[in-house]
């Protein structure tokens, strides 16, 4: 029995890892915003590898990187998108041990609220040391610091994180009844 759920889980690894490497690759949901971007589901696959495991998290999380380097994203966004093993580790870790949040609406958008300050501060915090490098396009100095990095990618960070969380969590108990 142990070995059929190891097989169903690295399965669902394998495949979630691949549904991230696609959908940057291909996602014609793509908002600009300069100097930011985001694209839309981006994050689904790693926020639904959070409902399985901290171990299927990371994996997702990493191998979704690799989507963004394949689809020739700059080297800010390619790391904006590792920076996501912090958020998914303990978004699953917080998930393993209390499984009931996304049932009651308010844990469920407090928890969602709090990961999504988790991806946004390591995601800023990404986009500040290419900042203070200069190795960012113009249109981030353009903007300043207020407004590009703590703007865009802070406060859009937080709010695209919201939303696929719950396009997450929407898919997951869908496939979950099967």
């Amino acid at each position: 029995m142990k070995t059929k759920t190891r097989t169903r889980t690295l399965t669902i690894a394998a495949l979630l890892i691949a549904i991230g490497i696609l959908i940057p690759m291909v996602s014609p949901l793509k908002i600009i915003l300069e100097p930011a971007s985001f694209t839309l589901a981006s994050h689904v696959a790693t926020f639904i590898a959070m409902f399985i495991s901290p171990t299927v998290a990371i994996a997702v999380a990493i191998g979704t990187t690799f989507g963004f380097l394949l689809g020739g994203f700059p080297i800010v966004i390619s790391l904006r998108a590792m920076s996501h093993v912090i958020f998914a580790y303990f978004g699953a870790k917080y998930l393993e041990n209390k499984p009931n949040t996304m049932t009651k609406p308010s844990n469920k958008w407090l928890f969602s609220f709090l990961v999504g300050v988790l991806h946004a501060l390591a995601e800023v915090i990404v986009v500040s040391v290419f900042y203070f490098a200069g190795n960012l396009s113009a249109n981030y100095y353009d903007q300043g610091l207020l407004f590009s990095v703590m703007g865009l990618v802070g406060l859009g960070t937080i709010i695209h994180s919201m939303v696929d969380l719950e396009l997450a969590r929407i898919v997951w108990r869908a496939v979950e009844k099967n």
